[in-house]
């Protein structure tokens, strides 16, 4: 296995020292599951499109030991009650945390996998409610647990919609794939190209270092959801376009057919936002692949161009950008940074900005006079490192 980071030595004595404090004996092993920045591709994964996420240094981190009971239990460093449950409490609709943990059994048995009793505790420092995939890195660090403990012959991608499955049936939240992919398949120093039509992958490198970069990762601090009126409503209206456009999904719309979708959409009563929304997931699309390019070339230039236009693009089509996450990205670019955008599904959350490296505490820092002075609440930051997937830690 790879040399563990500092913060990966850490969070493995943690729970592991918690797990022997609970039960008594030592765990059958550590595993981890990462949270992800996507790198660009907004609203596109419903849309049949590409996304190109990775998968962050910051995980959940799962010390797990078989029981032979039939029941699980979960216990989490950053909650106060560990949570029983057995078979007959594996219904869909479960309430609090440990419903992603429970439904990952779920998930797993739905399927026809046996999955024994286990004891899980569980720790975690990727950012709650910042759009960077919590709930997917639980999911995906508590698989990759069961997994093995079981013997279970999984494949990445498989683990990957099982996950999701617990999301959208057991937990009730309508997400896609893009999360629970990111923390199953990507790998260190890279980014995921991931096509959600065809559910095809291409790592890209991502060799931010060699290239004297890192990325910053801000979180605004302003609250984010993906479950609400707001994501219904740009939902509907791609699909609505696609059905007016005669495609299957708007990704079958090409940059070279734009004008012309956009010119049959224009007679409608909702034309106009319509159009917004098509040239928005158009144009996202083939900047995801134009990124793709310009970083296997290292064209560093033209990718922070991407991210930029992005931006733009999800503030004055999708709509579904916010105060403080406009005042970020403009903060940024003033403080030095490549380029900047929004990412996760809007509506507050984080942005990410290129900047050269050992500049990312500098460009956070004017941001945090910028919000200061705009009355905001001061944001946090780090440097998202391209980092490896689910896996077992020890």
């Amino acid at each position: 296995m790879p040399a563990h980071t500092d913060a990966e030595t850490a969070a493995i004595d943690q729970v592991v020292t918690a797990f022997r404090d609970a039960h008594g004996s030592e765990p059958a092993g550590v595993w981890a599951g990462p949270g992800r920045v996507n790198l660009i591709g907004e609203h596109t994964d419903y849309n049949d499109g590409f996304v190109m996420p990775f998968a962050l240094a910051q995980q959940v981190t799962v010390a797990a030991g078989p029981r032979t009971d039939g029941t699980w239990t979960v216990a989490s460093l950053q909650t106060d009650h560990p949570v029983a449950f057995g078979p007959d409490d594996l219904v869909p609709g479960m309430a609090g945390w440990a419903a992603y943990a429970a439904g990952v059994v779920w998930a797993l048995r739905e399927a026809g996998h046996r999955v024994d009793g286990a004891d899980l505790v569980l720790s975690s420092d990727v950012p709650l409610g910042a759009g960077l995939s919590s709930s997917a890195a639980l999911e995906c660090g508590v698989l990759t647990a069961l997994a093995d403990l079981n013997g279970l012959e999984i494949d990445g991608l498989e683990r990957a919609k099982l996950a999701r499955r617990c999301e959208n049936v057991f937990v009730g939240a309508p997400t896609g794939l893009l999360d629970q992919a990111a923390s199953t398949l990507c790998t260190a120093d890279h980014a995921l190209l991931f096509d959600c039509r065809s559910n095809a992958t291409e790592q890209v490198p991502l060799a931010l270092g060699d290239a004297g970069l890192e990325l910053l990762v801000l979180d605004t601090k302003t609250p984010h959801s993906h479950v609400d009126g707001e994501y219904a409503e740009r939902r509907a209206s791609c699909d609505r376009a696609a059905e007016l456009l005669g495609v299957a999904a708007l990704r079958d719309v090409t940059d070279a057919d734009l004008e012309g979708a956009l010119t049959r959409l224009a007679g409608e009563s909702d034309g106009a936002v319509l159009q917004r929304r098509v040239r928005h997931v158009v144009t996202e699309d083939d900047r995801v692949l134009r990124a793709r390019r310009s970083l296997a070339e290292g064209d560093w230039t033209g990718f922070a161009a991407l991210l930029d236009a992005s931006h733009v693009s999800m503030r004055d089509d999708f709509e579904i950008t916010v105060p403080t996450v406009d005042l970020a990205v403009t903060a940024a670019r003033e403080a030095g940074a490549l380029g900047a955008r929004m990412t996760g599904g809007g509506f507050g959350g984080c942005i990410i900005a290129l900047v050269p490296a050992g500049s990312a505490d500098r460009v956070a820092g004017h941001v945090a006079e910028r919000f200061a002075e705009a009355g905001f609440g001061a944001p946090a930051h780090f440097v998202g490192v391209p980092s490896a997937g689910a896996r077992r830690l020890r």
